[in-house]
């Protein structure tokens, strides 16, 4: 009998991109609702979310099911023209349950308990939480399972709980038994002979909480692992009851934007639709980068269109200081999510919070009401989805290029005791994105046992742990053709966070043209090497390594100080290995010049500095990420579907332009 194909993001959007966002009316008197509804249809709302923080409202004392108003709410919203994302409200328990199921808190590695009155104080390991979770989840699934508004699922959200309490080390400890087996391979794996940590019964293995000295670093790195599951086990449990009620139905959870504490590869293999929230500052130089970034490894995970799950119409309330967005750049960073795979654009929130803690928080209709510039935008924004919705729904992405990133490497080379805290991965990882989109080089993500073949070039910019099977993937896809680039502290240790030999894995060696790698120096912050070549000298930022190489792979040089005349840059064959970060223009031009060297290049030739162009189906995207105006050469005549103009081989963008072309 044939396995049914599980539910996507296509049967929620339906030839649309959906835009709208997290919709929260229980904040608001009743006649706001048919205001909303009216502003929604204005400004071209075709989805809203429901019910994210609504647990208290819809479970006001235990057992309780207060569910009229959520009735009156989808009906209106059916009635509307608008679909329902129906959450389920687990991220944020009711008071009453933390005051009557105190083991539902969670408590910090210090033994503080993280109590009601904010959001995420539930233990992921609870039984009382889970049971409480699954009742709801289970009587909004059946009593909204049929109804017409339903077009999506969302989970919780932003899981993003850590547990160190008395409930959690118990689970930890089943964790631990399920995938060691015995106390020996547990030593083993966590080198518990340094400081007598030799553990002789499981009830003895403690969550790493606060420490005199240093942490045993494995035991840290499998605590992350087993708060992921943890998470995941909370997550997976509501997806399958809901199943059992909507399978035709997809269902997501949003992710934080590359956030530490959830394995993101494993959690989309377990999702019908892959989704994000994505706050990029509007001060930062590099917000379209960052945005970009995400935006790739979203689009990766989902192996195709994905969910903006939620952005900002304006400012957001967290930042010291929080800029509003200029005019214009809403629009430019909502279509720049389109142009790298997005098929929904959504915000939290709907209308901006009278009261509670994100009352400065902005909204699609913020305090200034449907008169203010950002509703404004908000409609031209809706308008221009539904003008290319039908053409762009659904299309896919072409890359030449893959970043490899990998959590779990991640989490080992965020421990104590290591050679330097300036390398900070999330910052190494941006670096390297940097370059690479700077250079216009459109780029997937990929975890380090992905099949690569399909690229002409793939980056590492740093996986401190690499598996037996990752380096294998590796060395097998340069045997085949492909064009490899690694950065430092790659290859360092196993999945143990065990060093192996030789300070970098011998197959890594050899590939490189590595003899010794005798030292690791690593640089103070604003500290620089100066290098020779491969095509002119640059400076080396963060990290610099002593190394003893074969003579032919000498790409670059060190000049000066301890290591002058070292490899700064190593090439054999396809392989390269940098042991410095090159400075940002200078990794731009090694990059750029690597790839076309592969066969990989931009989807434009001669972009202005600050342009952006991105091919996704039959679409080209230019957009202009500067506030001045800019000329771009398009070769051919193109229509363009934003203003129906024909654009003949030169196309002028104003500040925050955007231009999508169909030839």
């Amino acid at each position: 009998m044939a396995v049914p194909a599980s539910p996507a993001l296509a049967d929620a959007t339906r030839g649309r991109i959906l835009f709208g966002g997290d919709y929260n009316p229980e904040q608001w008197p009743e006649e706001t609702w048919y205001e909303d509804v009216r502003l929604m249809k204005d400004a071209g709302v075709n989805s809203v979310t429901l019910g994210v923080f609504s647990w208290a409202k819809l479970e006001p004392h235990p057992g309780a099911r207060e569910f009229g108003w959520l009735d009156r709410l989808m009906d209106l919203m059916h009635e509307g023209g608008i679909g329902v994302v129906l959450a389920t409200p687990t991220s944020s328990p009711p008071p009453w349950m933390g005051r009557l199921h105190p083991d539902t808190l969670p408590r910090d590695e210090d033994g503080r308990t993280e109590w009601w009155g904010g959001r995420q104080h539930f233990s992921h390991s609870s039984a009382t939480y889970r049971r409480c979770a699954a009742a709801i989840t289970e009587d909004l699934a059946a009593r909204y399972a049929a109804h017409p508004a339903l077009t999506l699922w969302h989970i919780n959200n932003e899981y993003c709980t850590f547990d160190y309490g008395d409930e959690a080390a118990a689970a930890f400890r089943r964790w631990l038994r399920e995938k060691y087996g015995t106390l020996d391979a547990l030593n083993n794996a966590w080198g518990t002979a340094f400081w007598s940590q030799g553990y002789d019964s499981w009830d003895g293995i403690l969550p790493p909480r606060h420490a005199h000295y240093l942490k045993n670093p494995t035991q840290v790195l499998d605590f992350r692992r087993f708060t992921s599951d943890m998470l995941l086990e909370c997550c997976t449990a509501e997806r399958d009851i809901i199943r059992r009620y909507t399978p035709h139905i997809p269902v997501t959870t949003n992710f934080m934007p590359l956030w530490i504490g959830q394995d993101a590869w494993r959690w989309a293999e377990e999702e019908d639709v892959v989704s994000v929230d994505l706050y990029p500052d509007p001060r930062d130089p590099l917000g379209a980068q960052h945005g970009a970034l995400i935006q790739d490894m979203t689009r990766s995970q989902a192996r195709g269109p994905w969910m903006l799950m939620e952005q900002a119409a304006g400012p957001v309330n967290w930042r010291g200081v929080n800029h509003p967005k200029p005019r214009g750049l809403g629009r430019l960073w909502s279509l720049q999510a389109v142009a790298r795979g997005a098929d929904a654009v959504c915000y939290f929130q709907w209308r901006q919070s009278r009261q509670g803690a994100e009352k400065f928080h902005s909204g699609m209709v913020g305090h200034a009401g449907e008169q203010g510039r950002t509703f404004q935008e908000i409609k031209q924004i809706g308008a221009e989805l539904a003008r290319i919705g039908a053409e762009v729904t659904g299309s896919r992405i072409s890359a030449d290029v893959a970043i490899l990133h990998d959590w779990h490497s991640w989490w080992a080379a965020t421990q104590d005791g290591r050679p330097s805290t300036e390398v900070d991965h999330p910052a190494v990882l941006h670096s390297w994105h940097r370059a690479l989109w700077e250079a216009h080089l459109t780029t997937d993500f990929a975890h380090p046992e992905h099949d690569l073949s399909a690229y002409r070039l793939v980056v590492v910019p740093q996986l401190y742990v690499l598996t037996d099977a990752a380096i294998e993937n590796l060395l097998a896809y340069v045997r085949g053709g492909g064009t490899l680039v690694c950065g430092f502290l790659t290859g360092v240790a196993d999945q143990d966070d065990r060093v192996r030999p030789g300070g970098m894995d011998g197959r890594l060696r050899d590939l490189f043209g590595i003899r010794t790698l005798h030292e690791w120096w690593p640089l103070a912050a604003g500290e620089t090497v100066e290098c020779d070549g491969p095509r002119s000298g640059f400076r080396g930022t963060l990290w610099s390594e002593e190394l003893e190489a074969e003579p032919e792979a000498m790409a670059a040089r060190y000049k000066g100080g301890e290591l002058d005349g070292y490899p700064a840059v190593l090439r054999r064959g396809r392989a390269w290995y940098f042991s410095t970060l090159p400075e940002a223009d200078a990794l731009r031009e090694l990059l750029s010049g690597i790839a076309s060297d592969a066969g990989a290049g931009p989807v434009l030739d001669g972009l202005p500095t600050g342009v952006e162009a991105v091919r996704r189906g039959d679409l080209l995207f230019v957009l202009n990420h500067g506030r001045e105006p800019a000329a771009v050469a398009v070769p051919g005549t193109h229509r363009n579907l934003l203003t129906g103009e024909t654009v003949t081989d030169n196309l002028l963008l104003g500040r925050y332009g955007v231009a999508v072309l169909r030839p």
